[in-house]
């Protein structure tokens, strides 16, 4: 069910003002001139992890709490992608296919051309991971992907590694390699357009957390530049904000799920560029259509869209 554009004043000043905001990294406005945020379906579980698949014209994403995959499309509407358990955070590998990390199973699995799933990784070094969470793609088919607890009954039940971790893994190889496991809660996760920059959320203390030093911790989104052999340097910078998951635009803007919103990053800084308020907390984010610049949003229960100014820098 599609429903029509939000009524929201503050929600469509907002947007008036953003599309007149201009960046040190871009010319060019965020959201396109007059956009309207819309409601595309609503009365839904917990939604995260959208995806556009291009060759299908339509947008997947999780219901984490109803165990099912689900799908958007401008002509079919909301309807059932696939069972799943608990999935999280999905995106397309360089082949165009569907990666989706599960919480249910702690793992991450393909989607083959023939709807069959291959599992990809299950733990690092003999050792179960929490729960897969968010994963980003590089062009080299490397996935970059966090590991919180959330998926862990009372966020500890069943741990079996005394962090949460950050990875990378060669599906080529099946080699995971821990990049680093000094985030408290990592959540969302994003590659600049060129590659050499990983960005990263960590959603601050819990008292999930092995070390209770950190259960206190601010949350914080960094940028990380990446070393010619795969690790991570010393961050860029840091900026205070509470984000879930995030996508990035042409520009390099990275768009975070915030408490306020969509809070909108300048890239080369961190500063806060712009802030698009929400009816709900959003979970994740997505560009997507035909020309990539549909920002899709997943909100707690509902699924949201907006024009933006410029294409997302992997529409897929």
């Amino acid at each position: 069910m599609r429903l029509a554009s939000l009524p929201v004043s503050i929600l469509l000043l907002a947007v008036s003002l953003a599309a007149g905001c201009q960046s040190s990294a871009s010319t060019e406005a965020v959201f396109a001139d007059g956009a309207q945020l819309e409601v595309l379906a609503d009365g839904m579980g917990f939604v995260e992890g959208p995806v556009w698949l291009e060759s299908e014209q339509r947008l997947v994403f999780s219901d984490i709490p109803e165990r099912k995959l689900r799908s958007w499309s401008r002509q079919d509407g909301l309807s059932l992608y696939r069972e799943s358990p608990h999935p999280n955070g999905n995106m397309l590998d360089e082949e165009g296919r569907l990666l989706t990390c599960r919480h249910g199973e702690r793992d991450l699995v393909r989607t083959e051309a023939d709807g069959s799933l291959t599992v990809l990784a299950t733990g690092w070094n003999g050792r179960r991971f929490n729960s897969p969470n968010d994963l980003s793609v590089r062009a080299d088919g490397t996935i970059w992907f966090t590991d919180p607890p959330w998926g862990l009954p009372r966020q500890r039940e069943g741990r079996e590694l005394d962090w949460n971790g950050v990875y990378r893994l060669d599906p080529s190889t099946g080699e995971v390699v821990l990049l680093s496991k000094e985030h408290t809660m990592p959540n969302g996760i994003g590659l600049s357009p060129d590659g050499q920059t990983l960005y990263l959320a960590d959603t601050g203390g819990h008292p999930s957390h092995p070390d209770p030093a950190r259960h206190e911790l601010p949350a914080v989104v960094t940028a990380y530049p990446i070393l010619a052999d795969g690790s991570l340097g010393a961050p860029r910078w840091q900026t205070p904000t509470r984000c879930d998951g995030m996508a990035i635009d042409r520009q390099g803007r990275i768009y975070t799920t915030s408490r306020e919103g969509i809070v909108v990053l300048d890239p080369t800084d961190g500063r806060i560029l712009t802030t698009l308020p929400m009816p709900e907390s959003p979970a994740n984010c997505t560009f997507g259509e035909s020309d990539g610049m549909t920002l899709f949003i997943t909100a707690r229960t509902s699924l949201y869209a907006i024009r933006t100014a410029v294409p997302g820098a992997r529409s897929r």
